[in-house]
């Protein structure tokens, strides 16, 4: 039986690595994708030299020629794609400051990776994921894209430090409603499209902070990956659990 073929973005460390582990460690056919070749090289080394059978694909969501050679890549190699996991992003406001003195420029730096660069790549590589037979398209978001939860006094992102990420909080709000839409235009296929919050986990992106480590994340992913019950498609989850916009 031939096996799944998955695609994760920013697959070289953190989240996006883990991820690519477990998909490997249960049979899938994983093309880890990443935009700095050498980091690529190590990553997809290491889990070889485990020996999980695994491909790079150097791939930047922020750049046109890019995602070009990638969706080329999976569709004369494959034709198909089973998986898309969307989780390459980026956090670059600093903590300790007022959502108002966070710069234009990098609330333009965030949404062009984390929603325009999602979007493309997605787009790019939907009639591959449309051509399998079973096909899911897994966005990683945060719960601090939940517009709802930030109001929460109760939550951890009802705090200064969350408050000072607006355009990262906002990036990931954008991409749930882009879930929404899409799920709705795919609802007649056999796509499953779902945001998926993994966890507080300590990786790069929150400078080591969290409640969990990638693997632990990796676990409430792989999940969505590998659903099959139609009705999460345009859904926010956490551990198989809706949560609010």
């Amino acid at each position: 039986m031939t096996s799944k073929i998955a695609l994760i973005t920013g697959g070289t460390k953190g989240i996006g690595y883990a991820v690519c582990k477990k998909l490997c460690s249960l049979g899938v056919h994983v093309i880890m994708s990443g935009r700095d070749s050498s980091k690529l090289r190590k990553a997809v080394n290491s889990l070889k030299y485990d020996g999980h059978v695994i491909e790079g694909l150097l791939l930047d969501i922020t750049d046109n020629e890019s995602i070009h050679c990638a969706r080329n890549y999976v569709r004369n190699k494959y034709g198909h794609l089973d998986i898309l996991v969307n989780n390459a992003a980026i956090r670059v406001e600093q903590y300790g400051k007022a959502p108002s003195e966070q710069p234009l420029s990098e609330w333009l730096k965030t949404f062009n990776t984390n929603l325009f660069g999602t979007i493309s790549i997605t787009n790019a590589l939907l009639e591959p994921v449309k051509s399998s037979p079973s096909g899911r398209i897994i966005n990683v978001s945060s719960l601090l894209g939940s517009t709802t939860t930030h109001t929460h006094k109760d939550s951890y992102t009802y705090s200064d430090d969350f408050k000072s990420l607006p355009a990262y909080s906002a990036s990931k709000a954008a991409l749930n409603s882009w879930c929404v839409h899409l799920a709705y235009e795919l609802r007649n296929t056999d796509v499953i499209v779902c945001s998926i919050h993994p966890g507080y986990t300590r990786t790069d992106l929150n400078d080591g902070h969290g409640d969990q480590d990638p693997e632990a994340a990796s676990e409430n992913i792989v999940a969505a990956c590998l659903e099959s019950d139609r009705t999460t498609s345009g859904t926010f989850l956490y551990n198989g659990k809706k949560l609010p916009w």
